[in-house]
């Protein structure tokens, strides 16, 4: 397994400012950092590709759709926008390094039009996802699709969906993020919804039911991580949750309170926590 941790802890985009915390993750054992991607044109890869090198960690890359793009839009000049914009940060991703792109990438984090989604914009989706597979084969990048609860998205709420969209497009460098804080919401069972899963799971988010600190809810990580070990999974668990005061980013996940004392108490004691479950 490898071991990381979003810095949408302290930032709601990754600046200079986050490069002192670097050194403290590779101290405490984390093998990387998950880093957020909005707008990918004229994003500079750079210093930040130094900074890791380094410190010794490598990253991965988590991506949403801002507001004016979508892969399941009617129109088709905003799903022509939408899948370029997707090749861009996929391209960003190669750069850095980073071997996955994950996140909802299918509309904006919010969008909610009170109605559920339709057998157009599912068949919509399916051949964005098909036109990119060149573009993740060229770049080695896998995009690992993240389903949403249903309070922050109306089209993909379940693994099982998930799995029927990942079957649906059949390309091997497209799968799913299984994240424990929406499934918890979603799934009767989360480590049952994780064996669901199955291959088609690439990525995951190791969140407890209430963005804390991994372990201090009531997330069936026994049962998760037995889930995990059963269907060969061996990649990444990254540690997600958002900063207190992050503005637009804070309401989308809609943190409105200070969900631990600092950011710092959910990221070194939620990976103490994930190794001592996993006897690492």
């Amino acid at each position: 397994m490898k071991f990381g941790v979003t810095t949408y802890l302290w930032s709601a985009e990754f600046t200079p400012a986050q490069v002192p915390v670097l050194p403290e993750l590779k101290r405490r054992g984390f093998d990387g950092v998950e880093l957020p991607i909005f707008r990918p044109v004229g994003f500079d890869t750079r210093w930040i590709r130094r900074a890791l090198d380094d410190n010794g960690l490598t990253c991965t890359i988590a991506a949403v759709l801002v507001p004016g793009f979508s892969l399941i839009s009617d129109d088709a000049d905003v799903r022509r926008r939408s899948i370029a914009n997707v090749r861009d940060i996929v391209h960003v991703a190669a750069e850095l390094g980073s071997e996955y792109v994950a996140g909802p990438l299918y509309v904006p984090v919010g969008e909610l039009p009170g109605r559920r989604r339709t057998e157009a914009e599912w068949r919509r989706a399916i051949g964005a996802y098909q036109q990119l597979g060149d573009t993740l084969d060229a770049d080695r990048v896998t995009l690992a699709i993240e389903p949403l609860n249903r309070f922050e998205t109306f089209f993909l709420n379940t693994i099982d969906d998930g799995v029927a969209l990942c079957e649906a497009v059949d390309h091997p460098r497209v799968g799913l993020l299984f994240d424990t804080f929406h499934a918890n919401i979603e799934a009767k069972d989360v480590a049952r919804a994780c064996l669901t899963g199955g291959r088609h799971i690439k990525y995951v988010h190791t969140s407890e039911n209430d963005r804390g600190t991994p372990g201090s809810g009531h997330v069936d990580w026994p049962g998760v991580f037995r889930a995990l070990s059963a269907i060969g999974y061996d990649g990444w668990l990254t540690i997600e949750s958002f900063g207190f005061s992050l503005g637009d980013l804070s309401a989308a996940a809609a943190i409105w309170r200070d969900i631990e004392s600092s950011p710092e108490v959910i990221a070194f004691e939620g990976i103490e926590f994930l190794k001592k479950v996993l006897g690492f």
